[in-house]
């Protein structure tokens, strides 16, 4: 059976482990008469995985830019070039000219630097939360870090920034009040053993009403060291999102340190990046914990692809216009209405997500579809097969909605293609009655 030249060819691919296996299935069907002896072969090619890992290739048309659950950033095509070039042996810490030890992810470094001009130096940790971990322990172990109680955000998944400081032996000094808190606030908190000021974006809610906070212009007038967390990773303002704080801004109004993702705004690889005064961010940088953080090769190429190459995915979508997405929408509705489903164009709203642009809804539209056509676009035969990207929309008044401002328009066939194959594959609804215009 393993002499069969499609294993043999799978497992130069997929490694002996996953063609087995797949093999076991099919002979396992076999021995239940679900098919014959003679079909057990062509069983197990046809279930073997696109690749030897686990993770599937998901069209993102949830409306939501920036989806924590679904990766956040897609990678440019050029970032995705850059990574596959430094997947083998490369120069990542090697100067070729010499042929001596050279600058770890120089040209990364050098990238980040000329896009945030402010930044005296540069540095790259594997996410913000090690990259505000770092800070902390390098510059307030067994300190206070002042912040303001509106801004102990919890940052997902049950983490939240106070346990995250006070692990680093850094203690909390919280001042002011949920939605008020002013300067005279901070004032009167700094003493000898403050290690910093901690300016936090609250990037994934908004506290409205009767609310006041501080600047980093002001703070920075303290003569504390001011360290800013704008978390979104916008590196400059975007005009998109004029309430989003960007680095370059905060660091000219006079923050010493910023902090802030590189897989949100920017569109890059999971990344924490450190920018700010030169002796802050050297200091940072010497620290022993910051080998346990750094980067490794293939986010470093991705980093200075996405700053050196052209916009982003996150960043095209972000400037898309309504009737550019629209166009495509109908295009799209149009074809697979053609073919028999149960297709139109809506309007609806799109949002950043990710921790960005809170409050902010983004005009757009969607394919409306079935709502039984939702497990079939996320798992269904032919995504299992490897043959179509999974497909994750949203549900909403019965419907499953694709929203195209996430989706890339080079991905508008692979899409179509994908609700196609699910509604011939799933043509019988989860309930066992025909599916809505298949009757």
């Amino acid at each position: 059976m393993l002499a069969d030249p499609r294993l043999v060819a799978a497992r130069e691919l997929l490694g002996a482990t996953l063609v087995k296996a797949a093999v076991t299935r099919a002979q396992e069907l076999a021995r239940a008469g679900t098919i014959s002896p003679a079909s057990v072969a062509d069983a197990a090619a046809a279930s073997l995985p696109p690749t030897a890992a686990t993770l599937t290739p998901v069209i993102n048309a949830t409306g939501v830019l920036v989806h924590t659950n679904l990766g956040r950033a897609p990678l440019s095509a050029a970032a995705r070039d850059a990574v596959r070039a430094a997947a083998a042996c490369t120069d990542v810490e090697f100067d070729l000219a010499s042929g001596k030890r050279g600058r770890r992810g120089a040209g990364a470094l050098a990238a980040l630097a000329r896009a945030v001009p402010a930044a005296g130096a540069v540095h790259v940790v594997n996410n913000n939360a090690a990259a505000l971990a770092l800070a902390a322990t390098a510059l307030a172990a067994g300190r206070e870090i002042i912040v303001s109680r509106g801004e102990l955000i919890e940052i997902g998944d049950g983490f939240r920034l106070p346990d995250l400081l006070q692990c680093t032996g850094a203690r909390i000094r919280e001042v002011g009040t949920t939605n008020r808190t002013t300067l005279n606030d901070y004032r009167q908190a700094i003493g000898d053993g403050t290690g910093f000021i901690l300016k936090v974006h609250p990037s994934n809610y908004l506290i409205e009403g009767f609310t006041s906070s501080v600047g980093v212009g002001e703070l920075a007038g303290l003569g504390v060291l001011v360290v800013g967390d704008i978390g979104s990773g916008l590196l400059a303002p975007n005009p998109v999102l004029p309430d989003e704080p960007d680095a370059d801004s905060w660091l000219r109004a006079g923050a010493g340190l910023v902090t802030a993702s590189g897989d949100k705004l920017l569109g890059g690889p999971q990344a924490g990046l450190l920018l700010g005064q030169a002796e802050t961010v050297t200091r940072l940088a010497r620290h022993p914990l910051a080998r346990a953080l750094r980067v490794d090769k293939l986010t470093l190429a991705a980093l200075e692809a996405t700053l050196t190459g052209p916009a982003a995915p996150v960043t095209q979508a972000l400037v898309a216009t309504l009737a550019s997405i629209r166009a495509r929408a109908e295009a799209q509705a149009g074809r697979l209405s053609g073919a028999g489903v149960d297709c139109q164009a809506v309007t609806t709203e799109a949002a950043v997500g990710g921790g960005g642009g809170p409050g902010v809804t983004l005009p757009s539209a969607a394919l409306s579809l079935p709502e039984w056509l939702a497990p079939e676009l996320r798992s269904g035969a032919a995504v299992r097969r490897g043959d179509v990207p999974a497909v994750v929309g949203r549900i909403e008044g019965g419907r499953l909605l694709l929203d195209l401002r996430a989706v890339a328009p080079a991905d508008d066939e692979r899409l179509a293609a994908a609700v196609l194959a699910a509604t011939v594959l799933g043509a019988t609804a989860p309930d066992g009655a025909s599916s809505p215009g298949r009757d």
